[in-house]
């Protein structure tokens, strides 16, 4: 028998279920501050995305919420890009921390503007430090390019020095993070700048268009080889 009595089968049938991504909000409907903010956050997941492939167990988002308190009360814009480790690889309206096995994000990466500079150093960056315990907190400036760094070292953000050629490196995804050209990139431990899709689709269209000159001058020094000796 399941139940030992009503009782318990009345409790349970009372129990409210968890709201998940499909109930909670998604959208504020506000778009980013500007066309370079968008960008630049579409670059760095994009780029992440075409560099690990399936190769790696993870969920990078931006602009979304990330649901963490039960009570509702506080509602919390999700970061500009936030990337959690060890999730499953799928599409999703919203980080629900409480359907994501209570897991937070490990790398938060804020883009700085006029109206959340001053939220983004300091109330999110104790959000992030004391609740979410973020292993990695980022801030960068499109403006100016500044980026700044912090690592969680205990129970307090450390800040991150780049090393000689301003890049940080980022234990989490074992990559550094560089501005190049008034961006904010990924670059591999061998120094390769980590592209997103147009710059894959311009690479491999020069590559294409190389590889056929290759051809089309082959054929053309076979054509003058045959024209002066004959054929082969």
């Amino acid at each position: 028998m399941l139940f030992e009595d009503t009782d318990d089968e009345d409790i349970l049938q009372n129990i409210i279920p968890l709201p998940t991504e499909d109930d909670l909000p998604y959208d504020d409907g506000e778009p980013m501050e500007t066309e370079r903010h968008r960008d630049q956050m579409i670059l760095l997941i994009e780029s992440l995305k075409a560099f690990w492939g399936d190769k790696k167990q993870y969920f990078a988002g931006g602009n979304m919420f990330v649901h963490f308190d039960l009570s509702g009360k506080k509602k919390f814009k999700g970061p500009d890009f936030f990337l959690v480790m060890d999730a499953e690889n799928r599409e999703r309206k919203s980080w629900v921390v409480w359907q994501e096995n209570l897991q937070f994000p490990d790398l938060i990466i804020e883009i700085l503007s006029d109206s959340t500079r001053v939220t983004d150093k300091t109330e999110k960056k104790t959000l992030y430090e004391k609740v979410f315990r973020t292993a990695e907190y980022y801030l960068y400036d499109p403006f100016s390019f500044e980026c700044r760094g912090y690592r969680l070292m205990g129970k307090r953000y450390e800040p991150v020095l780049p090393d000689k050629d301003k890049k940080m490196y980022s234990p989490v995804t074992e990559l550094y993070l560089i501005v190049r050209d008034g961006r904010l990139r990924w670059m591999s431990q061998d120094g390769y700048i980590l592209p997103n899709n147009a710059e894959l689709f311009e690479r491999e269209l020069k590559i294409s268009q190389t590889e056929r000159q290759r051809a089309d001058d082959a054929e053309r020094l076979l054509a003058e080889y045959r024209r002066i000796f004959g054929e082969l």
